[in-house]
């Protein structure tokens, strides 16, 4: 049975030179890079030109790139120490982050008590910019963390307008670009975001490391104590072979950047062709122009198949989802679902589909295929 992998909004498969790279790196330096003998040197010089590489594509100082375990960690860092030490007294964020974000700002308003505002989500699942500026106008020392590419909808926010109503605020500005580094272009040089976090096993590198771009002189202070490691900012001993393994991915991805999204894109086309010849009652939630490899649709079956559509595809080798795999084993609702859709279209069966490159047409065929088997 050929198997069929349309899930990489939740990961992606590593690619080949990756996993050279990490497995030279393991065979040959595995020194510790805060030692000062030669093995720890030539690792530490790997992590810094690692560092160097993956700021280049990013337009920003190699210092301003901090490495973690991931997206999870970075955020919850970012927002933690903007209220315990840059004093933040509000957070705004909206109902359709990833749970790294909206559970930790949950914890932060039960430990602190600060002040929590949603900004409004549109029909579509855009932000409602508007009422991010009048929620701005209120005075107070506020953070703003809104992601870049939605996970489960693929709904894209204009972080260079966002970013410019924050710095005429005076608000900092978090954006989880976990869904959209190595898949689109951010300039961080012409963006005056002051944070965004990447993983690596979003854009086809190893999972477990990540990074965060923390704008010079920012202010933060570190989650994790211990060692001097990252500035001091991220105590423990960095995993170089994963470090390298990410840099690698992301200067792949970056160099093939124009060609797999045109590839994708049309993937993607391809994809809700095939569904208006079969399905023509089917809808994409948000809307056909958004991410170029996300696309979320509620499709015409009865309410029954609901429970049963993922395991179905699954018993055909075909791997989709219902939206983050971070709680694809909840009976739940999406929470992002659930801020745009009526309660009736909440009921219906729907399927998150995210390409790679690696994706062709007869996967779609073969999805099709086994749809109109259900």
């Amino acid at each position: 049975m050929k198997k069929v992998y349309l899930d990489n909004a939740s990961t992606t498969a590593i690619r080949p030179e990756v996993v050279q790279e990490m497995t030279k790196i393991m065979m040959n330096d595995f020194g510790n890079p805060s030692s000062t003998h030669s093995f720890g040197r030539n690792a530490k010089t790997i992590v810094e030109l690692s560092r160097k590489n993956i700021a280049k594509y990013l337009n920003c100082s190699a210092q301003e790139i901090i490495f973690t375990s991931g997206g999870t960690e970075a955020n919850n860092w970012i927002l933690r120490s903007a209220v315990e030490d840059l004093k933040v007294q509000r957070i705004i964020t909206s109902k359709i982050e990833h749970h790294a974000v909206l559970y930790t700002v949950l914890a932060l308003q039960s430990d602190y008590d600060i002040e929590i505002d949603y900004v409004a989500i549109n029909p579509d699942g855009s932000i409602d910019l508007t009422h991010l500026s009048n929620l701005l106008s209120q005075e107070k020392k506020t953070i703003v963390s809104l992601m870049h590419v939605n996970n489960e909808i693929g709904v894209i926010l204009d972080i260079d307008r966002v970013s410019v109503i924050c710095k005429q605020y005076n608000a900092l500005f978090h954006s989880d670009t976990v869904q959209s580094v190595g898949k689109t272009e951010i300039d961080l040089q012409k963006n005056a975001v002051d944070f965004i976090v990447a993983s690596a096993h979003k854009f086809h590198g190893p999972k477990g490391v990540g990074f965060a771009f923390v704008r010079k002189n920012s202010g933060l202070q570190p989650l994790l104590f211990g060692g001097e490691q990252e500035k001091g900012l991220r105590a423990g001993t960095e995993a170089v072979h994963q470090v390298a393994g990410m840099a690698k991915a992301l200067a792949i991805s970056y160099e093939n950047l124009e060609t797999d999204r045109q590839y994708m894109l049309d993937l993607k086309m391809y994809l809700i062709n095939q569904l208006q010849n079969y399905f023509p009652n089917f809808r994409i939630v948000g809307k056909k122009e958004d991410f170029y490899n996300i696309i979320n649709i509620i499709l015409p079956f009865s309410e029954d198949k609901t429970s049963m559509l993922l395991f179905s595809l699954d018993m055909k080798g075909i791997a989709v989802s219902r939206g983050s795999a971070c709680q694809s084993g909840s009976i739940k609702p999406s929470h992002v679902l659930k801020e745009i859709l009526s309660e009736t279209d909440l009921k219906l069966p729907n399927l998150r589909i995210s390409f790679s490159h690696y994706n062709t047409k007869e996967d779609i065929d073969l999805l099709i295929e086994t749809l109109k088997t259900i």
